[in-house]
């Protein structure tokens, strides 16, 4: 963590972070208004999050990420070009979904480029489960949308499968196939790695029934 990201955490997390420990969160009261409202789960470095908050003024952003050098990246971002519409949780996100955010109060969950995981071993820890899916689907509102990204092929069948048991969501692409990148998705420094590497990204955009 940069003196900087430091600094962020300690002067600009009182500001813009929500507190996971008070349960639930009022979102009207805590943006000023109430608006279009959408989370991004694991938000790495903040980059793509803040780019959306900037293009996307009459929208409201909820960003949750345990890294805590990212976030105090985030924090400076919002800070310096004043995105009133920015919130900020230091914390689990399975936990905050659980305990702080009331059910059908979003209108999109992104959640791009988890750990992937990839040894057998280890699958059982990826976020994306059957238990995970039914979480956000009750978080989401009808007609909200899930987007997910990976540039690992097996998290993308696993994220296929997964989602395509639960009978709360519908596959925006065919059936049984991923969508084409949104417009609307930045592409980040991390997937424009990836793609020189020839990393091939997969996106899956699902709504809410």
């Amino acid at each position: 963590m940069t003196p900087a990201q430091e600094r962020a955490l300690a002067m600009l997390l009182p500001k813009y972070g929500l507190d996971p420990g008070l349960a639930p969160f009022d979102f009207p009261r805590l943006f000023g208004r109430d608006a279009g409202r959408t989370l991004e789960i694991g938000f790495g470095n903040g980059d793509t999050l803040a780019e959306l908050a900037r293009l996307h003024p009459q929208r409201d952003f909820l960003g949750i990420e345990v890294h805590r050098p990212g976030v105090g990246r985030l924090l400076m971002a919002v800070e310096a070009e004043q995105l009133s519409n920015v919130r900020v949780v230091c914390a689990d996100a399975v936990e905050v979904l659980t305990r702080c955010v009331p059910a059908g109060s979003l209108d999109a969950v992104l959640l791009y480029f988890p750990d992937p995981w990839p040894k057998k071993r280890h699958h059982k820890r990826r976020l994306v489960q059957a238990e995970f899916v039914a979480l956000v689907a009750d978080k989401l509102k009808s007609g909200g949308r899930f987007h997910l990204a990976t540039d690992w092929p097996g998290y993308a069948e696993h994220m296929l499968a997964v989602l395509t048991q639960n009978t709360d969501f519908i596959n925006l692409a065919a059936a049984g196939d991923y969508a084409p990148r949104p417009a609307e998705r930045p592409l980040t420094r991390f997937e424009r790695r990836g793609l020189g590497l020839g990393h091939a990204v997969r996106d899956l955009v699902w709504m809410r029934r």
